[in-house]
């Protein structure tokens, strides 16, 4: 497995992302990830579509909270853009935040079983076992078209800068 140090600290303290860094032009992992009914959610049974993947620690913290209610206002304007929220969080307790903040233009996944989504993209924190927070935008032929692991754990990401590389593939 691999391990990366020095690329992303936590309240200034570094941490070690384990799994396998994406970059621009890579293909797009597939990956299962849980619903918020528990049922199994396989990456590549979604159509050809522009995605947008907002990854957060924990919905349960102002940043990761901002950062979905962000992307599901924006969704709207994005038009058949496909934005997907992975967390490690409890399926349960996504879905009472999702009914509790009007969660409904985002979908929201848990990768808590298996860490199939954070290992696979490489955001998976080996010290606590959350993701790291960051961005990930595909396009239609499942390539990787700009990725973000966001340097301070505690910041924002660039929603802008995803949004205008998602724009771009409409």
């Amino acid at each position: 497995m691999n391990k990366r140090q020095n690329i992303v600290t936590m309240k200034g303290n570094p941490i070690t992302l384990l799994g396998n860094e994406i970059k621009v032009g890579d293909n797009a992992p597939d990956f299962t990830v849980v619903d918020n009914d528990l049922n199994p959610f396989v990456f590549s049974s979604e159509p050809a579509s522009v995605k947008i993947i907002s990854v957060v620690p924990s919905l349960d913290t102002s940043v990761c909270e901002f950062q979905t209610t962000h992307f599901n206002e924006t969704a709207s304007e994005l038009g058949d853009v496909k934005i997907i929220t992975i967390s490690v969080d409890l399926p349960f307790a996504q879905k009472r935040f999702c009914v509790g903040k009007g969660i409904d233009k985002v979908k929201v996944y848990s990768d808590y079983k298996d860490l199939s989504f954070g290992l696979n993209y490489g955001f998976v924190i080996e010290e606590l076992r959350l993701l790291a927070r960051g961005i990930v935008v595909i396009d239609k032929n499942n390539k990787v078209t700009y990725v973000e692991y966001v340097k301070e754990a505690t910041d924002h990401p660039n929603y802008d800068k995803a949004i205008e590389e998602a724009r771009k593939l409409i």
